[in-house]
């Protein structure tokens, strides 16, 4: 089984089956998910500076925040998904 790795945005990825969530970072259980994640040092920012979009959680319960949109990510997710799937 080959790892699939997906672009969240300026030449970063991540793993494709760690990923559990891709939140929108708008709301405050979001905020304050970003913030104990920061407290905790398992924040990763991977935005380059501009603006977060979308909040990754990973099954090791690490938090990516990414310029890239959550739907924009689900959707690479999904494409590498169902690419999995037939192979």
């Amino acid at each position: 089984m080959a790892i699939t790795l997906v672009n969240i945005g300026f030449g970063n990825v991540v793993v494709a089956s760690r990923v559990v969530a891709v939140v929108h970072p708008g709301s405050s259980p979001a905020r304050r998910l970003k913030d104990d994640a920061r407290e905790g040092g398992r924040l990763v920012d991977a935005t380059q500076g501009r603006r977060t979009r979308s909040i990754i959680v990973t099954d090791s319960n690490h938090v990516i925040l990414s310029a890239v949109q959550g739907e924009t990510i689900s959707q690479r997710l999904a494409a590498h998904a169902v690419k999995d799937e037939s192979e």
